[in-house]
């Protein structure tokens, strides 16, 4: 009986806590017309709304996690079922009280996303406040039973249907971009039968959550077996299998821009610039442990020489002095080694900086070079607000023939990323190997320890920020002749902390973590435009979700997962061995 007790006891604050906090879910994404606003787009056509979505989804997700943690605590059945259900109810009374108090009183001076359109989400368009208060309350509560039995499915199948929904869901809010893709390949006819209008119907999210279903669960019986074959290869062959994933990897992204079209090749454009920065930053922060607040001065630095140096406009050099030789190949490296030399000089003032002192003076240059790009002293040069255009587009003529390959739109400048990644991939890889990037590593473990074992750590800080400044250039000088001009609200502080916060999400050190991350972070708020105005809330919630339950990114690398997830069990007395002798107490 106290054992029933002591578990009743221990329930009930986590049941209320979890249910409070999802039913303040619910009402704070409605009140700042979240709700609202995602409503407007369906992810299964006549069934299924994004703003239902947001309204539904923390009670699953509440009374998931509730019973998962209840059942690694070992609490007994009966009660982990009455705290589901439980949750669901306490999650269901602020959004009540919510539709009550805005249909007894005018709150719309104050909360002005709390208006009709609201009231109709929220009571399923019911005419009566209070029944369509109660059949929400319903549908949440039913939510979290949901969530709860979810749990109670065995993992392997757990996670097969985990994986189906997230695929089918992923598919309804991508609808626009997957049609998109199938115009090239499919005809119009067979794309009516699963999308009407660019949105998922019914019968095509239910063949895509069955062919998920059916992929997850065949991986799910055979994944363990094929990854056991292919460690028990001999090596040489295992370096075959590689390489050929490697090739089939290097023929997809050849072929990329002509599967996805113009739009959704600029979109990637920009996952590449990002992704290129990214590799560059992860030197000084991944590596060395250089909190670099300010790598947006090397992007606008390199920006800036090819545009000035290439512009055929007034600002432009060769315009200026009369000569044509000027072009984006030869005013790249130029860039480059500029951007380096801003780098080295920025590095220089701050070496025996640490920490929140290196981020906020790394800070202050990145406002330094956003005044600077818009001061009269400066004006005559790059144009101060105005920027600097016509800044001319790649072309590479092929010798012995007019052909001339002009880099202009989306899908050839597609290559010139492509080629900058994976120069920046190569000397990332190998830095990281060698000994100037294990010099780095111990610096950022302990600059104290480092310096005592006879690291010069001024000139390794340097290496760092200059290196790391490298690829910055290089991203804003295509980034320049990307766009055909430079302005200077291009270059503000956020351009920094999207790059840093792609590292943080995806993984630093991880250069597949730096992909993810750029997709993530670049990508999808590209793609869902008419949701631009919740972006840095979703951008604050998904780094404060990485912080605090998944610090090390998506896809860390194996040093830093060793750094913050130590893999050795805890400390243990050791078993005794049987054929050792041992000491008799007697």
């Amino acid at each position: 009986m106290n054992e029933k007790n002591s578990g009743i006891s221990d329930l009930i604050p986590n049941v209320v806590r979890t249910g409070l906090l999802v039913g303040l879910v619910i009402v704070y994404v409605s009140v700042i017309g979240m709700v609202e606003t995602f409503n407007e787009r369906d992810v299964i056509r006549d069934w299924v709304t994004m703003g239902q979505l947001l309204i539904f989804m923390p009670a699953i997700v509440g009374g998931f996690l509730l019973t998962r943690r209840r059942l690694k605590a070992g609490s007994e059945l009966g009660l982990t079922l009455l705290g589901g259900l439980v949750v669901g109810i306490i999650s269901s009374v602020p959004v009540v009280l919510l539709v009550l108090v805005a249909s007894w009183i005018d709150v719309g001076e104050i909360f002005v996303n709390v208006n009709r359109d609201l009231m109709e989400i929220l009571t399923f368009d019911n005419d009566s406040p209070l029944l369509g208060a109660l059949m929400t309350a319903g549908f949440i509560t039913l939510a979290a039973i949901v969530g709860m039995l979810v749990m109670f499915i065995p993992e392997r199948y757990r996670q097969a249907l985990l994986t189906a929904v997230g695929v089918t869901l992923g598919v309804g809010v991508m609808a626009e971009l997957v049609t998109l893709v199938l115009r090239q390949f499919v005809s119009r006819d067979f794309i009516d039968v699963f999308f009407r209008r660019d949105e998922l119907k019914l019968n095509g999210a239910l063949t895509v959550f069955g062919i998920s279903l059916a992929l997850s669960l065949l991986w799910s019986f055979y994944g363990a077996t094929i990854r056991e074959r292919y460690t028990t290869l001999p090596s040489r062959q295992q370096r075959n299998v590689e390489r050929g994933g490697f090739t089939a990897l290097g023929i997809l992204l050849l072929v990329l821009p002509w599967i996805l079209g113009a739009f959704l090749s600029n979109v990637t454009n920009s996952i590449g610039l990002y992704i290129l920065m990214g590799l560059g930053l992860n030197i000084a922060i991944g590596l060395a442990g250089l909190l670099d607040l300010g790598y947006v001065t090397n992007f606008a630095v390199g920006a800036y020489v090819m545009g000035v140096l290439t512009s055929t406009g007034p600002l432009g050099v060769g315009e200026q002095l009369g000569i044509d030789f000027l072009n984006f190949w030869l005013v790249l490296p130029i860039a480059v080694l500029c951007a380096m030399f801003t780098g080295f000089i920025f590095a220089v003032p701050v070496l025996r900086m640490r920490g929140d002192y290196l981020a906020i003076a790394t800070l202050g240059f990145g406002e330094i070079i956003g005044k600077l790009a818009v001061s009269d002293a400066l004006s005559p040069i790059i144009g101060g607000a105005q920027g600097v255009l016509f800044i001319p587009s790649p072309m590479i003529s092929i010798p012995f023939t007019d052909i001339t390959l002009e880099f202009s739109d989306p899908q050839m400048l597609y290559y010139v990323i492509l080629g900058a990644c994976a120069l920046a991939l190569f000397v990332s890889i190998r830095l990281n190997n060698s000994r100037t990037g294990r010099q780095w590593m111990s610096i950022r473990e302990d600059e104290d320890v480092a310096q005592a074992m006879g690291i010069d750590t001024a000139r390794s800080k340097l290496l760092a920020f200059t290196l790391s400044a490298a690829t910055g250039g290089l991203a804003g000088a295509i980034f320049a002749a990307q766009v055909d001009s430079v302005f200077p609200n291009s270059f503000r502080v956020l351009v920094s902390i999207n790059v840093l916060s792609l590292i943080i999400v995806g993984g630093m050190g991880s250069v597949p973590g730096i992909v993810l991350g750029a997709v993530v972070l670049i990508g999808l708020p590209e793609l869902l435009r008419e949701f631009s105005e919740y972006r840095l809330l979703l951008y604050g919630i998904l780094l404060v979700f990485m912080m605090t339950s998944r610090p090390e990114g998506f896809i860390p690398s194996r040093v830093h997962r060793r750094e913050l997830k130590q893999d050795d069990p805890p400390d243990s007395p050791p078993a005794e061995d049987a054929d050792s002798p041992t000491l008799n107490p007697a």
